[in-house]
């Protein structure tokens, strides 16, 4: 895939990004320098401290607490929502059903779930869990929804026609006009879900980065809570790089093959 082709996409060149990082970082360390103030440290400070909390083991064990929640609470969340769209997108009676449901959950604040599930269920790890599922269950039904509604009649025809079994419909016909609405879901999800994981974890666990935002806002540690904060952005960042660009451009090849070969 050429980078043309991702222009037309929406996503900026890669070389944006190596002009406006560095001068971000640059506009972040002039301000620092000229206030002069623990509460806005340099990128310098906040390296430090990173390069601290790596070399004592506590960010890898407080970040690998939080990714095994995040990685939990996805695969839950978007094998619940897909299946809770698809079933609402194709039936009209299943929408009827549960479409008030989608919409008292859409509109139910994050922390009320967080709350209600550790009063109800107490201060452990499926408390945690449960929560965060609940908050992002909703979203994922409402895009996978819309992407069910919109599959082409016609593939459906012809899967009658050449009499697909339903593993050869679902994987055939289905997956492929689905995919951007899953796409879409799962960005979506992953920033939802890491922000909400965080405020669990502040709220009722004693590991992970939230609990260490916790720690650090305590006592006013404005580098500790960036350099946490950053280590994580990174991760997800990494997952975005390597995992979620490329298996969108090869499972969207077949739609643009005009693209490709430009």
């Amino acid at each position: 895939m050429t980078n043309g082709g991702a222009a037309k996409r929406g996503r900026p060149p890669v070389w944006i990004y190596w002009i406006v990082l560095p001068s971000v970082v640059m506009v972040w360390a002039l301000i620092s320098w000229f206030v002069q103030s623990a509460l806005l440290p340099s990128p310098l400070d906040v390296l430090d401290t990173l390069m601290r909390e790596a070399s004592s083991g506590d960010l890898w064990y407080h970040l690998s607490a939080t990714l095994r929640r995040v990685v939990l609470a996805f695969f839950l969340a978007m094998s619940l929502g897909a299946l809770v769209g698809l079933a609402m997108g194709r039936s009209t009676a299943i929408n009827a059903l549960f479409d008030p449901l989608l919409v008292l959950l859409l509109n139910l604040p994050a922390l009320v779930t967080i709350i209600l599930m550790y009063v109800w269920l107490g201060l452990v790890e499926s408390a945690a869990i449960m929560a965060v599922v609940i908050n992002k269950v909703p979203n994922v039904a409402v895009t996978v929804r819309e992407g069910a509604r919109s599959l082409d009649f016609r593939l459906e025809d012809m899967a009658t026609v050449y009499r697909f079994s339903r593993w050869q419909r679902f994987r055939e016909v289905w997956v492929p006009q689905l995919f951007p609405y899953l796409m879409a879901a799962t960005r979506g999800g992953l920033a939802l879900i890491w922000k909400i994981v965080l405020v669990v974890e502040l709220l009722g666990r004693s590991s992970g980065v939230g609990f260490q935002l916790q720690l650090a806002f305590q006592v006013f540690d404005v580098a500790t809570i960036l350099a946490y904060s950053l280590a994580f952005i990174a991760v997800v960042q990494l997952i975005e790089l390597a995992i979620l660009q490329p298996l969108e451009r090869r499972s969207s090849r077949w739609r643009q093959p005009e693209e490709t070969h430009a």
